[in-house]
């Protein structure tokens, strides 16, 4: 009875394992970006909502550059080790605003990193100008640490 009681055990724990995974991706936290800009995502309420905010370290306008909050949504965050997501980003600087969708991965070393594409719309005077509102493109984040982790 008791080996059979082991097997169970061992047969239970093996189940809920994936849940526990090494290989969860958490959006909380600081990031950095292939360009250098830097972002604060909050903690993820149970409705898989958060805010915080962006740095960014590349702009089109000569305006000085200055932190812009974001608000965003995960989804399914309590079945999904590798989440996706997405944000809005309203820049405090200029009358324009960026949406961002992505995924959070965690890489064959363990390491998370988000892959993210984005929109950004410029504000423009005339309808005529509105072919050049819009620009896409593509980020990386990694995790940002602190430098004695």
């Amino acid at each position: 009875m008791v080996p059979t009681t082991s097997l169970l055990l061992l047969l239970g724990l093996a189940l809920l394992a994936p849940g526990l995974s090494a290989d969860q991706c958490v959006l909380t936290g600081n990031w950095i970006n292939d360009l250098g800009s830097n972002m604060t995502i909050g903690a993820v309420n149970s409705n898989g909502e958060f805010a915080g905010t962006y740095y960014t370290a590349v702009t089109a306008t000569t305006k000085e550059i200055k932190v812009s909050p974001l608000r965003g949504n995960q989804h399914s965050i309590n079945q999904k080790s590798q989440p996706t997501f997405g944000f809005t980003v309203k820049w405090s600087f200029s009358d324009s605003i960026t949406v961002f969708t992505g995924q959070c991965f965690v890489d064959e070393h363990g390491k998370e990193v988000l892959k993210t594409m984005w929109l950004l719309r410029s504000h423009e005077d005339s309808i005529g100008d509105d072919w050049k509102a819009t620009r896409v493109g593509i980020n990386t984040f990694t995790r940002l640490r602190k430098r004695w982790e």
